[in-house]
Protein backbone atom coordinates (compact mmCIF):
# COMPACT_ATOMS: atom_id res chain seq x y z
CA UNK A 1 0.00 0.00 0.00
CA UNK A 2 1.46 3.08 -1.38
CA UNK A 3 1.07 5.95 1.40
CA UNK A 4 0.41 8.69 -0.65
CA UNK A 5 -2.43 7.15 -1.57
CA UNK A 6 -4.43 9.00 1.61
CA UNK A 7 -3.04 12.70 0.57
CA UNK A 8 -5.70 12.36 -2.67
CA UNK A 9 -8.58 12.09 -0.05
CA UNK A 10 -9.87 15.39 0.59
CA UNK A 11 -9.47 16.56 4.14
CA UNK A 12 -9.89 20.16 5.77
CA UNK A 13 -7.78 20.69 8.65
CA UNK A 14 -8.24 21.91 12.03
CA UNK A 15 -7.04 23.09 15.36
CA UNK A 16 -8.72 20.72 17.97
CA UNK A 17 -8.36 22.12 21.36
CA UNK A 18 -9.13 20.10 24.87
CA UNK A 19 -9.04 21.15 28.22
CA UNK A 20 -8.47 19.41 31.84
CA UNK A 21 -7.52 20.46 35.23
CA UNK A 22 -7.46 23.89 34.21
CA UNK A 23 -4.41 22.93 31.75
CA UNK A 24 -5.58 24.01 28.17
CA UNK A 25 -4.18 21.89 24.80
CA UNK A 26 -4.66 21.52 21.40
CA UNK A 27 -3.33 19.33 18.26
CA UNK A 28 -3.56 19.72 14.26
CA UNK A 29 -5.98 17.31 12.54
CA UNK A 30 -7.27 16.56 9.77
CA UNK A 31 -9.99 13.90 10.83
CA UNK A 32 -13.43 16.09 11.23
CA UNK A 33 -16.01 15.46 10.03
CA UNK A 34 -19.58 16.06 10.22
CA UNK A 35 -21.61 12.59 10.44
CA UNK A 36 -25.20 13.25 10.90
CA UNK A 37 -27.67 16.25 10.48
CA UNK A 38 -30.96 15.14 12.56
CA UNK A 39 -29.35 15.00 15.41
CA UNK A 40 -26.53 17.09 14.52
CA UNK A 41 -23.45 14.87 15.14
CA UNK A 42 -19.43 15.63 14.34
CA UNK A 43 -16.92 13.06 14.86
CA UNK A 44 -12.85 13.60 14.96
CA UNK A 45 -10.39 10.71 15.20
CA UNK A 46 -6.93 11.67 17.23
CA UNK A 47 -3.91 9.75 18.06
CA UNK A 48 -3.97 7.66 20.94
CA UNK A 49 -1.13 8.85 22.52
CA UNK A 50 -1.97 12.75 22.27
CA UNK A 51 -2.18 14.65 25.14
CA UNK A 52 -5.39 16.30 23.53
CA UNK A 53 -7.09 12.60 23.31
CA UNK A 54 -6.75 12.02 26.38
CA UNK A 55 -7.78 14.72 27.67
CA UNK A 56 -10.72 14.13 25.87
CA UNK A 57 -11.14 10.87 26.85
CA UNK A 58 -11.19 11.99 30.27
CA UNK A 59 -13.39 15.69 30.09
CA UNK A 60 -15.59 14.41 27.14
CA UNK A 61 -15.38 17.90 25.15
CA UNK A 62 -13.68 19.56 22.86
CA UNK A 63 -13.44 22.68 20.10
CA UNK A 64 -12.66 22.91 16.82
CA UNK A 65 -11.72 25.90 14.98
CA UNK A 66 -11.10 25.82 11.22
CA UNK A 67 -8.00 26.48 9.75
CA UNK A 68 -8.34 28.74 6.33
CA UNK A 69 -5.71 28.78 3.25
CA UNK A 70 -4.26 31.96 5.16
CA UNK A 71 -3.26 30.08 8.50
CA UNK A 72 0.63 30.53 8.62
CA UNK A 73 3.12 27.66 8.88
CA UNK A 74 3.99 29.10 12.18
CA UNK A 75 0.31 28.15 13.48
CA UNK A 76 0.88 24.41 12.27
CA UNK A 77 4.11 24.42 14.12
CA UNK A 78 2.97 25.58 17.09
CA UNK A 79 0.26 23.65 17.59
CA UNK A 80 1.16 20.35 15.07
CA UNK A 81 5.03 20.01 15.41
CA UNK A 82 5.45 19.97 19.19
CA UNK A 83 4.27 17.99 22.43
CA UNK A 84 1.37 19.73 25.05
CA UNK A 85 3.33 16.87 27.25
CA UNK A 86 6.99 19.61 26.66
CA UNK A 87 5.08 22.86 26.37
CA UNK A 88 2.46 24.51 27.18
CA UNK A 89 1.20 25.63 23.85
CA UNK A 90 -1.31 28.03 24.84
CA UNK A 91 0.83 30.05 26.89
CA UNK A 92 2.00 33.71 25.13
CA UNK A 93 -0.53 32.44 22.01
CA UNK A 94 -2.86 35.13 22.09
CA UNK A 95 -5.07 34.69 19.08
CA UNK A 96 -7.32 32.71 21.11
CA UNK A 97 -10.85 33.54 23.01
CA UNK A 98 -12.95 31.06 25.32
CA UNK A 99 -15.94 29.54 24.13
CA UNK A 100 -19.35 28.74 26.57
CA UNK A 101 -17.30 25.64 27.73
CA UNK A 102 -14.22 26.87 28.70
CA UNK A 103 -12.12 26.10 25.91
CA UNK A 104 -10.01 28.07 23.88
CA UNK A 105 -10.79 28.36 19.69
CA UNK A 106 -8.74 30.45 17.18
CA UNK A 107 -10.05 33.83 16.37
CA UNK A 108 -8.30 33.86 12.84
CA UNK A 109 -10.13 30.89 11.79
CA UNK A 110 -12.94 30.47 9.94
CA UNK A 111 -15.10 29.34 12.57
CA UNK A 112 -15.53 27.14 15.77
CA UNK A 113 -17.41 24.29 17.14
CA UNK A 114 -17.91 23.34 20.58
CA UNK A 115 -18.62 19.61 20.92
CA UNK A 116 -20.01 17.25 24.03
CA UNK A 117 -18.91 13.45 23.71
CA UNK A 118 -21.28 10.65 23.38
CA UNK A 119 -19.46 7.75 21.91
CA UNK A 120 -15.83 6.71 21.83
CA UNK A 121 -14.56 4.07 19.36
CA UNK A 122 -10.92 2.45 20.24
CA UNK A 123 -9.34 2.40 16.54
CA UNK A 124 -5.69 0.95 17.18
CA UNK A 125 -3.60 3.95 16.94
CA UNK A 126 -6.46 6.44 16.84
CA UNK A 127 -9.02 6.88 19.49
CA UNK A 128 -12.58 7.76 17.72
CA UNK A 129 -15.00 10.72 19.26
CA UNK A 130 -18.66 11.11 18.04
CA UNK A 131 -19.86 14.34 19.32
CA UNK A 132 -22.64 16.46 19.86
CA UNK A 133 -22.17 19.60 18.71
CA UNK A 134 -23.64 22.17 21.87
CA UNK A 135 -22.13 25.58 19.83
CA UNK A 136 -20.73 27.71 16.87
CA UNK A 137 -19.50 30.08 15.09
CA UNK A 138 -19.29 31.47 11.85
CA UNK A 139 -15.96 33.93 12.20
CA UNK A 140 -15.00 34.81 8.74
CA UNK A 141 -15.77 34.14 4.89
CA UNK A 142 -11.88 32.44 4.48
CA UNK A 143 -11.33 29.79 2.54
CA UNK A 144 -10.90 26.65 4.49
CA UNK A 145 -7.60 25.21 4.13
CA UNK A 146 -7.66 21.78 2.73
CA UNK A 147 -4.85 19.35 3.16
CA UNK A 148 -3.73 19.30 -0.52
CA UNK A 149 -3.96 22.93 0.23
CA UNK A 150 -1.41 22.81 2.91
CA UNK A 151 1.04 20.62 0.91
CA UNK A 152 1.43 22.69 -1.54
CA UNK A 153 1.14 26.23 -0.40
CA UNK A 154 1.95 26.60 2.59
CA UNK A 155 4.12 23.57 4.28
CA UNK A 156 7.80 24.71 3.05
CA UNK A 157 9.42 22.63 0.32
CA UNK A 158 12.22 19.90 2.10
CA UNK A 159 15.61 21.19 1.97
CA UNK A 160 18.09 20.42 -0.84
CA UNK A 161 19.36 17.14 0.33
CA UNK A 162 23.02 17.42 2.08
CA UNK A 163 25.84 14.66 1.36
CA UNK A 164 24.30 12.71 3.77
CA UNK A 165 21.13 10.63 2.85
CA UNK A 166 17.87 12.37 4.27
CA UNK A 167 14.49 11.48 4.98
CA UNK A 168 11.60 13.25 4.98
CA UNK A 169 8.06 12.79 6.68
CA UNK A 170 5.28 13.23 3.86
CA UNK A 171 2.95 13.98 7.28
CA UNK A 172 5.15 16.88 8.84
CA UNK A 173 8.00 17.57 7.20
CA UNK A 174 10.33 16.00 9.66
CA UNK A 175 13.78 15.47 8.58
CA UNK A 176 15.53 12.01 9.32
CA UNK A 177 19.12 11.30 8.31
CA UNK A 178 21.03 8.29 8.02
CA UNK A 179 21.13 5.76 5.68
CA UNK A 180 17.89 4.08 5.79
CA UNK A 181 15.23 4.63 8.67
CA UNK A 182 14.92 2.37 11.31
CA UNK A 183 12.51 -0.29 11.23
CA UNK A 184 9.66 0.55 14.26
CA UNK A 185 11.52 4.28 14.27
CA UNK A 186 8.42 7.17 14.73
CA UNK A 187 8.39 10.48 13.61
CA UNK A 188 9.51 12.49 17.11
CA UNK A 189 6.73 15.51 15.58
CA UNK A 190 3.89 13.43 14.35
CA UNK A 191 4.08 10.12 15.69
CA UNK A 192 3.62 8.08 12.45
CA UNK A 193 6.21 5.27 11.01
CA UNK A 194 9.10 4.54 8.98
CA UNK A 195 6.54 3.74 6.18
CA UNK A 196 5.72 7.89 6.15
CA UNK A 197 9.45 8.97 5.02
CA UNK A 198 10.52 9.44 1.79
CA UNK A 199 13.86 10.49 0.60
CA UNK A 200 14.46 14.00 -0.04
CA UNK A 201 15.50 14.68 -3.20
CA UNK A 202 18.33 16.87 -4.74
Amino acid sequence: MEPKVYHKFVYGLFLLSAQQDGRDNGCIINTAVQVADDPPRVSVSVIKENLTCQMIAATGQFNLSSLTEATPFSTFQHFGMQSGRNVDKFNGFSGVKRSANGLTYLTDSNMYLSAKVIQSIDLGSHVLFIAEPTQGEVLSDAPSCSYGYYHANIKPKPRPATAKKSWVCTICGYVYEGAEVPDGYLCPLCNHGKEYFVPMED
